[in-house]
């Protein structure tokens, strides 16, 4: 039994860890949807939960243990207006995992990391170590 087995590491320090997933939900909850690995999207939607949740409830002292992970004042004020809103009626259950494939470079499993409920014309973002990848597609082309 696995009992009191904790998060995944993600082959990172706590540190790095704890900031790539805090950017993450970030993106996630300004873009409503992300493309990502699947065990990172499998840890980030843990925490977008939380801080959905935190929105739900209301109150200064929620606003202070979301701004932990969201460092973004825009971003807050959507989680306590416009997601609390939304997610009213839901009892949890806010996010959204949809296979992809596979990567063609490294055959890592990709992800889409989406919240429920989102109007269709959101598109997903490219999490941080897809970004780099299209970047140096770019570059080859010009």
């Amino acid at each position: 039994m696995r009992h009191k087995v904790g998060q995944r590491k993600l082959h990172r320090t706590t540190s790095h860890r704890l900031a790539m997933l805090h950017n993450m939900v970030t993106s996630l909850l300004e873009h409503e949807a992300i493309r990502t690995t699947l065990p990172k999207a499998k840890e980030a939607r843990a925490l977008a939960e939380r801080i959905i949740t935190l929105g739900k409830r209301g109150g200064l002292s929620n606003v202070r243990l979301a701004e932990r992970t969201v460092r973004n004042r825009v971003i807050l004020k959507k989680v306590f207006g416009e997601y609390k809103e939304r997610y009213a009626n839901r009892p949890g259950g806010y996010t959204r995992i949809v296979r992809l494939g596979f990567r063609r470079g490294d055959g890592a499993e990709m992800a889409l990391l989406e919240l429920v409920d989102r109007p269709a014309k959101s598109t997903p973002v490219d999490a941080p170590e897809t970004e780099a990848q299209g970047e140096a597609s770019e570059n080859k082309a010009e």
